[in-house]
């Protein structure tokens, strides 16, 4: 059940109406619609397309992910405080919500900007440059958007269950977004023949797409959170209280938080790296021609949307926890397996595609349902309500390994010799030592990373029993302020 304070000055709070789900569901759509697209196609478009040297492209990567993860805290406490670079933010719109407004409209022009061609092949260092600019813009706004709309999850509803149940809706929609993207991918592939084109004008189709559903989200929610943020406010000392080196001290030193951390990172890291290196297997390893990449990870990203639901129905009975492992163990059967893959093997490849959805959907559901959980244990210790502190800290260190990764995994495509396509040669004959790169970077890297999670999820502390009396504590804790 939620949790009710007894003040009769406020309403009971309902469970939340199909409604603001609905609404807070269709947040994701424009990060998952980008984040799929960047994850598939950017490493590609820069090699393939506008030729920039695998090298310069993983450096201008990494270059990012790290921009990205050291304005990630930043901006997580920010929201916290209810500020924009020191701008208060006015009561009417909550702490949130003027981030997501503020950022949409840039995040969808920069992310036009990312499939330009500026320079000739001949200028490494201007394209360089140039895309690295734009891919620090498009982050930054991405993150203004990102991190105030994941840290709503915590401020609609406190009850355990219902926490799983809204992680659904918005990762069905992330799931939607991604499927959409990727059919529409597939069909300028195949309707557009320059491949300059192709890249800008899928860029220019889900910008619109993915901007319109942040307004929708700002609008279906806002009395929800309000509600929600009245009850909390209750009980809540002021989140500037403690020092920013305190704030982060007490981040690392949160157990929990920790576990939940590794558990996302292990999962996350897998999922990303395998849908990066997949469009260079599909063509370079499989022989398959470049408008199938979209339908292996369409076959991933379907399973995972079509097992959201039941993976919801199963964690209601057995925990967060079971529903990870059983996931998790098809995923990474179906990792191991690819490795294996040959060249032909395509029914083989669509039918592990679909068990890693398996376990892809659990990826998205688990974990971001755990860091509510993980937050309210905080505010049992600390007093303060610092979502977008740990949301951020969630997506800094998810940065900075993803980063790290393509960055190694490009890098490891030019020492190996990895050849360009070219107009009169679409799907060159890479090098032995490239085909081994690109196998590693699909097979035995993600199952270890796997495996890892699965350790951690083992140990995780916080079950459903736990979780309940964290919320009756801090019941008792405002029951004695209101005395």
């Amino acid at each position: 059940m939620n949790y009710t304070p007894e003040n009769p000055k406020l309403p009971p709070i309902e469970k939340m109406t199909f409604g603001t789900k609905l609404a807070y569901g269709a947040g994701d759509v424009g990060g998952a619609i980008i984040g799929i697209l960047l994850l598939s196609y950017l490493s590609p478009f820069f090699t393939d397309v506008a030729h920039l040297a695998p090298g310069l492209a993983g450096g201008t990567q990494l270059v990012v992910r790290v921009w990205d993860a050291c304005i990630d805290p930043v901006i997580g406490i920010m929201s916290d405080r209810g500020d924009i670079f020191g701008a208060k933010i006015k009561a009417k719109w909550g702490r949130r919500y003027p981030w997501m407004l503020f950022a949409a409209i840039p995040f969808g022009l920069f992310f036009i900007c990312q499939w330009l061609i500026p320079f000739p092949e001949s200028n490494q260092w201007g394209l360089f440059g140039f895309y690295t600019l734009i891919s620090l813009l498009l982050g930054t706004f991405f993150t203004m958007y990102s991190l105030p709309y994941t840290a709503l999850t915590a401020e609609l509803t406190e009850d355990y269950n219902e926490r799983t149940s809204l992680n659904s809706f918005r990762f069905t929609f992330s799931l939607g977004g991604s499927i959409l993207a990727l059919l529409i991918a597939r069909t300028v592939f195949q309707q557009v023949k320059d491949p300059a084109q192709q890249y800008l004008t899928i860029g220019i189709i889900c910008s619109i797409i993915a901007v319109l559903p942040i307004f929708y989200c700002v609008w279906g929610t806002q009395a929800r959170a309000k509600l929600v943020n009245q009850y909390q406010a209750e009980r809540v000392e002021n989140t500037t209280s403690l020092p920013l080196k305190e704030q982060l001290r007490s981040v690392f030193t949160n157990r929990a938080f920790m576990f939940v951390v590794g558990i996302y990172l292990c999962s996350w890291f897998s999922l990303q790296l395998t849908a990066a290196i997949i469009p260079y297997f599909a063509v370079s390893w499989m022989g398959l021609p470049q408008a199938d990449s979209p339908l292996i990870i369409l076959a991933v990203q379907g399973t995972a949307l079509g097992m959201l639901s039941i993976w919801n129905k199963i964690s209601q009975k057995v925990g967060k926890k079971a529903v990870y492992f059983m996931g998790t163990g098809f995923w990474i059967i179906s990792q191991a397996g690819l490795f294996l893959l040959q060249p032909g093997q395509t029914v083989m490849l669509y039918i592990l595609a679909v068990m890693a959805g398996l376990g892809v959907s659990t990826a998205y559901l688990v974990p971001w349902s755990m860091l509510p959980d993980v937050i309210e244990l905080d505010e049992l210790e600390t007093g303060q309500r610092r979502e977008g502190l740990f949301y951020s800290f969630m997506v800094f260190l998810q940065k900075i390994c993803l980063g790290v990764a393509l960055a190694v995994i490009l890098q490891s495509l030019e020492w190996t010799g990895y050849i360009h396509p070219t107009d009169a040669i679409l799907a060159p004959v890479q090098p032995p030592a490239v085909l081994m790169a690109i196998r590693l970077a699909i097979g035995p890297i993600p199952t270890i990373s796997l495996i890892g999670g699965l350790i951690l999820a083992y140990f995780y502390p916080i079950t459903r029993e736990k979780h309940q009396q964290i919320l009756l504590q801090l019941a008792e804790r405002r029951k004695s302020i209101d005395n």
